[in-house]
């Protein structure tokens, strides 16, 4: 069975295709999946690059799908044939999140889905949603669920609500394509005028190049009538903060995903307070989330917008191309 793992010391170069024993068939409980697809995100990027260690030789990717081969006795929410997808936490079925936290991250503290069949519990998948492919479930686990969690789990977005989202990753269009189904308006930022336009093609009404309009925040502002916005889908992280608490309205939410700017910096307390503020950070979520999140998808029709496609054994050249910031939502893996 083939299979990517990270070797130290972990880079790019260290991703190595090996093959591996295969997992066998299902106990009682657990499910025999046979992946045709991962993604990228940011998180899979930090673990290969080594700026969150791993133990060595771990295969890298959080996210997964593909099909059911075959279930052990027991288990009920799945047959074999049932396209399926990856959760983020394993542990994580509902209510608040365990204190294992990142130890049960697949591709992190497990290994993770680089490799062509897994054999695991049935809670470790959700069923896709109804008409997607492989490719397009494995782009839910982490970027899909992350962007529902921040509009409608820990906010509530709703009809005339007004929504702030950074940058073309798959996080922030993501989280255009649930505010546009949800009936909000969206002001998207970038600084490429081409993916402006992209943005501008999916929904976003209202648009800000970053580059050409550093203090965007006040921008924000303008555009919305001095009131400012409901929500931020923050992926910056400290170098953007501030510009995100600027455009958002008192009492509003500024959703704390990313440090794509910055992991420490010094913070505007005096607007934090005065705006009264509700700064929140995240992680994905949990598996009745991801279910939710499904439910939504398959009611509006909402499909991934994916950018581009490398096969298993190119792995680090889908991270170099991740890196350079050339694609326009998700990049996928196939298996």
């Amino acid at each position: 069975m083939r299979a990517i793992r990270l070797n130290r010391p972990a880079s790019l170069d260290n991703l190595t295709l090996t093959d591996l024993a295969d997992p066998g068939q299902p106990g009682p409980g657990e499910i025999r999946v046979r992946l045709k697809a991962s993604s990228l995100n940011f998180h899979d990027y930090a673990v290969a690059m080594g700026r969150i260690p791993a133990a060595d030789g771990r295969i890298p990717m959080s996210d997964g799908a593909g099909t059911v081969e075959a279930v052990g006795e027991n288990v009920v929410q799945f047959k074999a044939g049932d396209l399926v997808v990856s959760t983020f936490f394993p542990d994580w079925i509902d209510g608040a999140p365990p204190l294992s936290a990142f130890t049960r991250v697949p591709g992190d503290g497990i290994d993770g889905y680089a490799r062509e069949a897994v054999v695991t519990p049935e809670h470790w998948f959700t069923p896709a949603p109804d008409g997607y492919s492989a490719a397009e479930a494995a782009t839910l686990t982490c970027a899909g669920l992350t962007a529902w969690r921040a509009l409608f789990v820990d906010d509530a977005v709703r009809p005339g609500s007004t929504v702030l989202v950074q940058g073309t990753g798959g996080v922030s269009i993501f989280a255009l394509q649930f505010a546009k189904a949800a009936g909000a308006h969206v002001i998207a930022t970038s600084s490429s005028d081409d993916k402006l336009a992209r943005l501008k093609s999916l929904g976003a009404d209202e648009l800000i190049n970053y580059r050409d309009v550093p203090e965007w925040g006040a921008k924000v502002m303008d555009v919305t009538g001095g009131r400012g916005v409901d929500t931020v889908v923050e992926i910056g992280g400290a170098g953007t903060l501030d510009q995100s608490m600027m455009a958002t309205k008192v009492g509003g939410h500024v959703a704390l995903i990313g440090v794509l700017a910055g992991i420490a910096g010094p913070v505007q307390t005096r607007l934090l307070m005065g705006k009264s503020l509700r700064v929140q950070g995240l992680v994905v979520g949990s598996r009745q989330q991801q279910l939710d999140m499904i439910a939504g998808i398959e009611a509006k029709g909402i499909r991934p917008v994916i950018s581009d496609r490398f096969a298993l054994e190119n792995l680090a050249d889908a991270f170099r191309h991740q890196a350079a910031n050339r694609h326009f939502g998700k990049i996928v893996v196939d298996i």
